[in-house]
């Protein structure tokens, strides 16, 4: 039993000491993501994409909408699993897809905010608060660190930069961001079936 918990707190530590080695691809997310919930919340942008956007949470919603609380917590988890996943890995490209998930991610958001806004006032935006508490973070970690891994190339010793990097974020996936994922799901689930 104490070689499994020295397995887990060791992981543990080291995976959020690479996450804050990784702190300022994570705040760059951070501020264009928190950008473009602004952009969409405010700017009004082309009917054409305005209908796009609908027609996606139009298609999650019928998806979701007779599941009982456990595959709501199911759907959504591997849902943002995916989402993180490919999103940290997918960086290995430059970082490239990493910060555009963070845009694209970001603009949404701030389109369902400007939405429910103006469907149920001001005080809708208190319902969406707890869908983000551990779902953002996980997300913001997991495109930061997906930025950083593809930096290797920039690097002398690609090779060897690459792959600390991919077992770095790796473990910080397991370790973290997977544990953060499904805290998230459960609570995102709950809140749904129950507020519907």
């Amino acid at each position: 039993m104490k070689i499994k918990n020295k397995f887990f707190k060791e992981n543990y530590v080291g995976s959020w000491r690479y996450i804050k080695e990784s702190k300022n691809f994570i705040y760059a997310i951070l501020m264009v993501f928190f950008l473009l919930v602004l952009i969409g919340a405010f700017i009004p942008i082309p009917g054409v994409l305005e209908q796009k956007i609908l027609k996606i949470i139009e298609e999650l919603l019928r998806q979701t909408e007779n599941m009982s609380a456990g595959a709501l917590v199911k759907f959504i988890f591997f849902n943002n699993l995916q989402s993180s996943f490919l999103g940290l890995f997918l960086g290995v490209g430059l970082g490239v897809f990493s910060f555009i998930t963070g845009i694209v991610n970001g603009y949404i958001l701030g389109f369902v905010m400007l939405k429910s806004v103006q469907a149920n006032g001001v005080l809708v935006l208190w319902k969406l608060l707890p869908h983000g508490i551990f779902e953002l973070p996980a997300l913001f970690i997991s495109l930061g660190l997906g930025m950083k891994l593809g930096t290797f190339i920039f690097k002398k010793n690609k090779i060897v930069i690459l792959k600390r990097y991919l077992f770095e974020s790796a473990r910080a996936f397991v370790f973290v961001i997977l544990p953060l994922l499904l805290i998230a799901a459960i609570i995102e689930g709950s809140l749904i079936f129950l507020f519907r």
